[in-house]
């Protein structure tokens, strides 16, 4: 995972910004992602999401995880709540292992509290990372950006009232 991680902090994904490598926090980030993927070593699923969010990976490091569910401080993001609620509900947390399609966060240049979709380029520069996460996985997309990207089975994203739907296509495809 070591080789995964430096190749991530050196890569420069479109106008993403790379949470891994730059910022004061980058090498506390990078460190929690390491501890995550060596604990998910073994996850069965890949679960894989559109981007991180201002609110969420991009503070914490980990993908659909906030800074609040790590440290109990920091800002909260409603989708990371309603995916760990319902990983962990389903008592399926440690089987799945989470991402993004792309794993540096799209926003609006300027404008660092946004979200935006990634570009087809954005998609296509990430995509060796995904490639080499979903090795052995069964890999299921979390929203339609992800779905249209990898071509696999779709699980409604979360937001704007999906949490019922999104935990209800989940059960499904991890039977």
């Amino acid at each position: 995972m070591s080789s995964l991680i430096e190749r991530l902090a050196d890569a420069r994904i479109g106008d993403t910004f790379n949470f891994y490598r730059d910022g004061e926090r980058a090498p506390l980030l990078r460190e929690r992602l390491r501890a995550y993927l060596e604990s998910r070593a073994e996850a069965l699923f890949l679960l894989v999401g559109e981007a991180p969010g201002y609110r969420g990976a991009r503070v914490s490091g980990i993908p659909f995880t906030s800074e609040r569910q790590i440290s109990g401080a920091g800002p909260a993001e409603a989708t990371a709540t309603i995916v760990q609620a319902a990983l962990a509900e389903l008592e399926v947390a440690g089987d799945v292992l989470l991402w993004n399609v792309v794993p540096t966060h799209p926003h609006v240049v300027g404008d660092a509290a946004t979200n935006r979709p990634p570009t087809p380029l954005e998609i296509a520069a990430a995509r060796p990372f995904l490639d080499e996460l979903a090795r052995g996985r069964r890999v299921i997309g979390i929203g339609r950006v992800a779905e249209r990207s990898l071509g696999c089975a779709y699980v409604r994203h979360p937001s704007h009232g999906g949490a019922a739907a999104f935990r209800a296509a989940l059960v499904q495809s991890l039977a």
